[in-house]
């Protein structure tokens, strides 16, 4: 088999754009087996866990492979629906609306994989090859850039084009963390959610990253931090009115702070009775939305004596989303019908 792929001669090359939309990935079934798969390719990677192999690995695949995919099982089984993975289900219709935003595919075609598990990005790039696109734009679904996630994307983008015979026209969109777009989207969505029984306490919970990633040199928290003030402004909210926050912390590494759980039972002791979470990290939802915040983080609040816990779900396959993702498009130079 060569080592370099390409398209014979007669298949000229289009003039489009193939758009590859990337987000993390999930298990293909709320199983232990599939969830050990996943978790072996999700936490073996080193833009992940930057330990070192001879230390990480012999825990991973012993008793972290072991033992935790019998315990995730239980809260992918809680939130797993008829279509799939709630995180694969938004993501495919995400990509759906958003081919039908750009037009003809054969001008603008968007593709959908993830950087663990399916549909892969090595598939999803070979599609656009074969369709003869000399041009790709890699958009990560990580409005904030840190190394352990779109770097991951680079990394498997890179690797996959190195097998490229004739190499595309490349652009890489590193983070869209204060796109205006994306931030009025986000102020939308909590204005919708406060319709009804109007304002609270707003909290930022953003998924987090070791603490020792920052200190060498990942900006991922100062676009967190980015990303909650313009949404703060937009909303017209004072300092004391907000606060930001990170979930999701693995393994004993001190990560970045403070938690949203130890936020929230302050929030509870200083009087605060009812709070409204967003997720800015979050694309869509997905276990870390759905179960860690929409039920574990809502139990200790109101047991803690809060009285009134709204969820902001991530901006999902929503047209606000869709708007969002093409001015991010159309300021990467992809001709977007209408921007």
């Amino acid at each position: 088999m060569a080592w370099f792929r390409g398209v014979p001669q007669s298949t000229p090359p289009s003039p489009g754009t193939g758009v590859l939309l990337v987000n993390l990935g999930t298990p293909t079934a709320p199983k232990p087996g599939p969830i050990r798969r996943y978790l072996g390719q999700f936490l073996g990677d080193r833009r992940v866990v930057e330990a070192c192999p001879a230390y990480w690995y012999p825990l991973l695949y012993g008793p972290i492979l072991t033992f935790r995919p019998r315990r995730t099982a239980k809260l992918y089984e809680a939130i797993w629906t008829e279509e799939g993975s709630p995180l694969l289900v938004h993501s495919r219709r995400l990509a759906d609306a958003l081919q039908a935003r750009l037009g003809d595919p054969a001008h603008i075609r968007v593709e959908l994989a993830m950087t663990y598990g399916e549909p892969s990005v090595g598939a999803a790039i070979e599609r656009l090859q074969n369709a003869g696109f000399s041009k790709l734009v890699v958009l990560p679904l990580y409005p904030q850039y840190s190394g352990s996630t779109t770097g991951a994307v680079w990394d498997i983008v890179a690797k996959e084009l190195s097998h490229w015979r004739r190499v595309p026209d490349l652009k890489f969109i590193a983070d869209y963390h204060d796109s205006p777009a994306f931030i009025a989207a986000l102020a939308d969505s909590v204005r919708a959610a406060w319709a009804d029984g109007g304002p609270t306490h707003l909290v930022f919970s953003n998924h987090g990253v070791p603490v020792k990633y920052v200190e060498q040199g990942d900006p991922y928290q100062a676009q967190v931090e980015r990303t909650n003030a313009l949404v703060a402004a937009e909303l017209g909210l004072a300092p004391g009115e907000y606060s930001g926050c990170f979930q999701s912390r693995f393994g004993p590494t001190i990560w970045l702070q403070p938690y949203t759980d130890d936020r929230l039972l302050e929030l509870v002791a200083a009087g605060t009775k009812a709070v409204t979470i967003v997720t800015p990290s979050f694309a869509v939802d997905c276990l870390e939305t759905i179960e860690e915040i929409g039920v574990a983080s809502r139990e200790k609040f109101l047991h803690a004596g809060g009285e009134r816990f709204t969820l902001v779900a991530p901006l999902n396959e929503s047209a606000a989303h869709v708007e969002a993702l093409s001015a991010v498009l159309a300021a990467a130079g992809v001709p977007v019908p209408g921007a």
